[in-house]
């Protein structure tokens, strides 16, 4: 990502706190229609990595409202696609 192209998002949490957060990417499955968003608070952990997290979106009164990932089978899916997306492109 150039730093340019950050997007950054206020989360209003559940105590009602504000966190600014990095939306790293978005997206919907076709099959479902379901939404979700990948995002960070570019938080390190012991190992040097960057800590991620995932969210189901859903819409109440138009506005986006996160939700949690509900079944092992989103899990699968949203982690099958994040291998798939952090593979080096062929030539």
């Amino acid at each position: 990502f150039m730093e340019d192209d950050k997007k950054i998002i206020s989360i209003i949490l559940e105590d009602g706190s504000i966190d600014q957060v990095e939306v790293l990417l978005s997206f919907a499955f076709e099959d479902t229609k379901k939404e979700y968003i990948i995002y960070t608070k570019n938080e390190v952990d012991e190992a040097g990595n960057v800590t991620i997290y995932v969210s189901s979106v859903e819409r109440v009164d138009e506005k986006p409202v996160l939700g949690s990932i509900a079944t092992d089978e989103e899990w699968t899916r949203i982690k099958n696609l994040l291998r798939e997306l952090s593979k080096p492109e062929e030539e």
